[in-house]
């Protein structure tokens, strides 16, 4: 489809959700205008490489590469096979810190094995070009165990400063196991880029899956490093309860014995308390927001929102930004952008780039500049 270009006409909305101590806030318009760049099928995550191009997945397995002006896109072969009923897709992209030297692209994605279905992690070297690929592609890292089902796969990847690799696994729906030591399943892991467990996680010793860092988790969208090296982490909560985390080497975040949510039959679970052995969240939501991916802002086209965090809303319909100070957060902004927000990434110039998650249009790629 060719890429299109308009400007969205600008509106806000209040957030409705509330948070205890904490209020939702909003401009009364959107300090930003929004241009449409391209139309894409169902996106799930994208990234910039140095140049300012950009790859980006698709729910149903493809890997474009995007002009930075988004007018022309190219199929990158050699992406693995998926398995995309439900929630699966093709998940997330991200290039290796040393990416200028050796080429290397990380992506996530589902797919049908021993068990079930589970979330893989594999990495390819970015052959460019007229026709892009991905050579040597390993898969070198599964989930464990694969299950029946088509949910709450994750697949999120953040590189830390020190060079390690973090990825998450959801609980697939299944509740028990983001509790079990043994599964990598509602836990945020920590990788050597190769895929192996880093050495000394700080729950090995105790006789959890060597590669897990924190569990207690769900579904685990967004997760990104703020300039001091600290690891943010959101997710969906179950009926309410979407959560913006801190995240602490072997600490338990508490699902599904503590949520600030109910189940989706009205089965109430315990709230997250002090004392309760659980580590709360910095911010949560109720109603839900449903986010979707996370990135936390360092250019300059944006000020005033240097080091806060931005959330795409999915059944909100929103883009939010979060207030971070230091390790503490609370609500800022929640802005009304007619369209499931998938994901969330900062290009090269300081613009705010969006994915919507189809609808009216088959999934927009956005980019957010400045008003006036």
């Amino acid at each position: 489809m060719a890429s299109l270009r308009v400007l969205i006409p600008a509106a806000a909305l209040l957030a409705a959700c509330t948070q205890t101590g904490v209020s939702a806030q909003s401009d009364g318009a959107r300090p930003f205008k929004a241009e449409v760049v391209a139309d894409l099928d169902s996106p799930w995550a994208m990234t910039f490489l140095p140049d300012g191009r950009m790859l980006v997945t698709e729910k149903q397995g493809q890997m474009l590469l995007l002009s930075a002006d988004g007018k022309s896109r190219a199929v990158v072969s050699g992406t693995l096979p998926v398995d995309s009923a439900g929630q699966g897709a093709l998940m997330d992209v991200v290039l290796h810190p040393k990416f200028a030297e050796n080429k290397l692209v990380y992506f996530s994605f589902s797919e049908t094995g021993q068990g079930g279905k589970g979330v893989a992690l594999a990495r390819g070297v970015l052959q460019d070009g007229a026709a892009p690929a991905l050579g040597n592609v390993q898969v070198i890292f599964r989930a464990t165990p694969y299950l029946e089902g088509n949910g709450h796969y994750s697949g999120r990847i953040a590189f830390a400063p020190d060079g390690h690799l973090f990825f998450t696994n959801g609980e697939r729906q299944k509740f028990d196991p983001a509790q079990d030591p043994k599964a990598t399943l509602g836990k945020v892991l920590r990788l050597n880029d190769d895929g192996t467990p880093a050495a000394n996680n700080p729950l090995a010793a105790k006789g959890f899956h060597p590669a897990i860092w924190s569990y207690g988790h769900r579904n685990l969208l967004g997760l990104a490093f703020d300039s001091a090296g600290n690891l943010w982490e959101q997710e969906m909560g179950p009926k309410g309860g979407d959560e913006v985390n801190l995240i602490r080497p072997g600490l338990n975040y508490g699902w599904p014995k503590a949520s600030n949510g109910d189940h989706y039959d009205g089965r109430d679970i315990p709230d997250h308390r002090a004392g309760d052995g659980f580590e709360p969240p910095k911010v949560w939501w109720n109603p839900a927001i449903s986010p979707g991916g996370l990135m936390i802002y360092s250019g300059k086209l944006f000020p005033q929102w240097k080091g806060d965090a931005f959330i795409g809303g999915l059944s909100s319909k929103a883009l939010l930004r979060v207030d971070l100070d230091g390790t503490n957060a609370k609500k800022g902004d929640q802005w009304d952008m007619d369209a499931r927000i998938r994901e969330v990434e900062e290009g090269p110039d300081g613009a705010i780039w969006l994915l919507e998650d189809g609808g009216d249009s088959q999934g927009r790629l956005l980019k957010l500049t400045p008003a006036g």
